[in-house]
Order: C-alpha cells, then structure tokens, then sequence
C-alpha cells in the first residue's frame, strides 16, 4: 500500500481561479494597435485571394464534370 505524506488536495477557489487568470493576462504581450491593423489587412487579403483561387477550382472542376460527365 502507498501512504502519501505531506502532500494536501487543494481544493477548487472560483477567487484563485479569476486571481490566476490576472496574472496569466499580465504576462500576454499585446501587440500594437498598428500590428493589429496590419496582421487584419493580412488575413483579409489572403482569405479573399483563397477564396478566388477555390472558387476558380470549383467552377473548373464544375465545367468539367458538366462537359464530360452531363453532356452540357
């Protein structure tokens, strides 16, 4: 049989919980607001050019299968 000495459960403290999240919070480093703008102008762009480039694949592939496989 394994006896544990020394060694307390802690309990759950919903104090310690929000207390851990302020201290997690203080060690983020936020970026700027000029990072922030330039990082959404990013990911706007390169969505909206994977969004053209999938929905040029999606009408070639409709194409084909309409000219090939539907006699259109």
């Amino acid at each position: 049989m394994v006896q544990r000495t020394g060694t307390t459960k802690k309990g759950f403290s919903i104090t310690g919980f929000f207390a851990g999240i302020g201290a997690e919070l203080k060690k983020v480093v936020w970026l700027s607001r000029r990072e922030v703008v330039y990082l959404t102008v990013v990911v706007i762009i390169v969505a909206a050019v994977a969004g053209l480039v999938l929905g040029g694949v999606d009408r070639g592939f409709g194409a084909l299968v309409n000219r090939f496989f539907l006699g259109g």
